[in-house]
């Protein structure tokens, strides 16, 4: 054979075998794929709450009685102190006539007991009944001392008479007249302590009339404190039953519009009743409760988006305060939550919404505006780490990720990646290392939250 006719053989067989080569071939797979790039990337924990007047106030009935009906309508305006509703004061006017008229009769009768006590006149009459008895009572003593010195020495001379007269010294008539001097002593003496005890006698008697009369003096004294007693008492009663009566008009506690009528009929009330909530719809404060895991994350200070639907537009909001406790509530598939109530302020006054509206909110909780950030479709479980498949010169190469931060769209890329590599979306299985791919851009490219 010729060498020009081999060559052509051969190259004739080496084109049958590329092109059964190229036949037999598999089709790179087609595959979606983004771009590691920077760009802002925004974490925020999602919820819905309601909107709530941050100082609400509730009149209700200070007093129990009949409510007559209240004239105001639900977004009224009304001024601090103006009445707001009325309730019969007849019931308690009454009451405070007749503790008025109980306390009158205490006074009187009070008033009265001055009469029982003794007059100053007669116990002027007791004290110097009582001195002028103290007076003659020494004068009986002194006299009955003399008394016995007179008898002492009637009785030595009479016994001297004696011996003289046993001598003959002396005549039987002046003995005689000793013995009668003896004896009218010894009588003087004995009426002297009779008088004694007589002024004694008299002056206790004097002094227990004085005691008597200041006992019967102090024994008002246990009546004045007796009615001392109920006056304090119903005038307390009547203070009170005054301060119930002023109370019949109830008045606005603040300057506000009526948020919601309770109690509107005329009927009988207790006190504590709630007839009417008051507030200033324009100072309105956002309630959003979240789960407590997610509720660890939110701190003072972190903006929130408000968005009420078809109010308006989105609202921008920041967290006043993150409530220290949780609670729990029962979601719509049935399961117990621990959630917790997060309360922010509007950064403008007029939100233009109402008390109690229904508000979906963002709060976010991190966020940065140039991350180096890879779609969370590429990312894949590889063990305990994230990996993706990056695309190089057209074939599929597993590389392990460090991630950060991550919302619904993107994650933070701290390892791993480079901007402006290409990654694969949410690859399949057939995608492997090396896999040789057709990777194409998304329809539409996700948009940082």
């Amino acid at each position: 054979m010729r060498p020009a006719r081999r060559v052509l053989l051969i190259a004739v067989i080496l084109a049958l075998i590329l092109a059964a080569a190229i036949a037999l071939r598999r089709p790179p797979l087609a595959v979606e794929s983004a771009r590691v790039d920077r760009g802002p990337l925004l974490v925020s924990v999602d919820a819905e709450g309601k909107t709530r007047v941050r100082e609400r106030y509730v009149v209700s009935a200070p007093v129990s009685g009949l409510l007559q009906r209240i004239a105001l309508v639900e977004g009224d305006r009304v001024a601090r102190g103006a009445q707001v509703a009325q309730i019969d004061p007849l019931a308690h006017t009454s009451a405070v006539a007749e503790a008025a008229a109980q306390l009158r009769e205490w006074q009187a009768q009070r008033s009265g007991v001055a009469t029982l006590r003794v007059k100053p006149e007669s116990q002027e009459q007791a004290r110097l009944r009582v001195e002028s008895a103290i007076v003659a009572a020494a004068r009986a003593r002194a006299q009955s001392a003399g008394a016995r010195a007179a008898f002492d020495q009637a009785r030595r001379d009479a016994a001297r008479y004696q011996r003289l007269a046993a001598e003959g010294a002396v005549a039987r008539r002046e003995l005689e007249q000793a013995q009668l001097r003896e004896r009218t002593a010894a009588e003087e003496q004995a009426a002297a302590l009779l008088q004694t005890r007589i002024a004694d006698s008299e002056l206790a008697i004097a002094r227990a009339a004085s005691a008597e009369l200041r006992t019967k003096n102090r024994d008002p004294d246990y009546l004045e404190h007796v009615y001392d007693a109920r006056i304090a008492a119903v005038q307390a009663q009547l203070d009170n039953l005054r301060a119930e009566a002023a109370r019949t008009a109830v008045r606005a506690p603040a300057s506000g519009v009526v948020l919601r009528l309770l109690t509107k009929s005329a009927q009988y009330v207790s006190a504590g009743t709630p007839l009417l909530e008051l507030g200033d719809p324009r100072q309105l404060e956002v309630v959003i409760d979240v789960l407590s895991q997610d509720a660890a994350q939110i701190a003072p200070g972190d903006a929130m988006a408000i968005d009420a639907g078809a109010a308006g537009a989105t609202l921008t909001a920041r967290v006043r305060v993150v409530k220290p406790s949780a609670f729990t509530k029962t979601s719509a598939l049935g399961v117990e939550e621990q959630r917790v109530n997060v309360i922010g302020d509007f950064d403008h006054a007029d939100a233009g919404l109402g008390d109690g509206y229904r508000v979906e909110a963002k709060i976010v909780v991190w966020q940065r505006r140039a991350a180096l950030r890879v779609p969370v479709g590429a990312l894949f479980r590889c063990g305990e780490r994230w990996c993706v498949y990056a695309v190089e010169r057209a074939r599929a190469r597993r590389r392990t990720v460090t991630i950060g931060r991550r919302n619904d769209e993107f994650a933070e890329v701290r390892g791993g990646l480079h901007d402006g590599e290409r990654v694969i979306l949410h690859p399949a299985d057939r995608v492997g290392e090396g896999a040789r791919v057709d990777a194409r851009e998304p329809a539409v490219t996700p948009e940082a939250r």
